[in-house]
């Protein structure tokens, strides 16, 4: 903190006065972007359908209430199918994720000039895509139902799961590793005793932790045609059929919160 000397007496100040400058013209600057931005965004609302909105929500409402509970006969089986596509395409993340992750890690990998790039290629692509655009072009590829909702979120979970665990993996302990390649052991002998056990909590939270985001993101995939319960929710939607829309909504709430809870309690028990 700067002093300034005034007479007999010290002033003690927070910042200098090039600091407090800096500091006014950042604020200021960033004023300036929001007000462009909200003159941007202004220009391009109607802001009659904003100032509606109150009454139309409230219109919704009315139609979606009370919800039609007798519709939930027909939801067993699109909610079943929610969960299979999470499940499954979680599992297929991760068995594609361990390699890539083994691979893009700077102490396992066999190449960090060529393979160490290709892999954290795969990473950043396969994240970079939403799972729901992933699915719109597999729907293209391979047609709608189940299997394509399955591979949009068996891909779009690799390159998360594998970056967490490649950076577990450049986490580890290398004293244990450096033991075990001392008594002459090869090179797999080393990652299986001595990677892996190392890594095995990482792993097992990272895929609890990917399953409940998966859960999540699958319960919509249906609304381009990618089964599960979405599918349900988007011919609801396009009927206007509100009463099943608030149901189908309320099934989601309920599938999410049990899934939640589930991977809070896995967590906890392997942390």
């Amino acid at each position: 903190m700067p002093v300034l000397a005034r007479g007999d007496a010290q002033i003690w100040r927070r910042r200098t006065a090039r600091e407090s400058l800096t500091r006014a013209f950042g604020w200021l600057l960033g004023l300036a972007v929001f007000a462009v931005c909200w003159l941007m965004i202004s220009a391009k609302t109607t802001w009659f359908f904003v100032f509606d909105a109150p009454r139309i929500a409230g219109d919704i409402w009315t139609r979606a209430t009370p919800p039609r509970w007798e519709y939930i006969t027909q939801l067993g089986r699109p909610i079943w199918d929610t969960l299979n596509i999470a499940t499954l395409g979680t599992l297929i993340a991760l068995c594609l994720a361990v390699p890539v992750a083994f691979l893009a890690a700077r102490n396992t990998t066999p190449s960090a000039l060529f393979i160490r790039p290709v892999a954290l290629l795969i990473i950043v692509s396969t994240r970079s895509i939403n799972s729901l655009i992933w699915a719109l072009l597999l729907i293209a590829i391979i047609g709608p139902g189940v299997f394509a909702g399955v591979i949009a979120i068996a891909i779009r979970s690799i390159g998360f799961c594998a970056k967490l665990l490649y950076e577990a993996i450049e986490e580890i302990d290398q004293t244990q590793v450096e033991a075990i390649t001392a008594t002459g052991a090869s090179r797999w002998q080393v990652m299986a005793y001595g990677i892996v056990p190392q890594i095995l909590p990482a792993f097992a939270g990272i895929a609890v932790f990917r399953w409940d985001i998966n859960i999540r993101e699958s319960t919509v995939l249906g609304l381009v045609g990618a089964g599960g319960i979405g599918l349900q929710l988007s011919a609801s939607l396009n009927v206007l059929a509100w009463p099943q829309v608030s149901l189908i909504l309320i099934v989601i709430l309920v599938a999410v919160v049990i899934s939640e809870w589930v991977s809070a309690k896995v967590r906890g028990a392997i942390i």
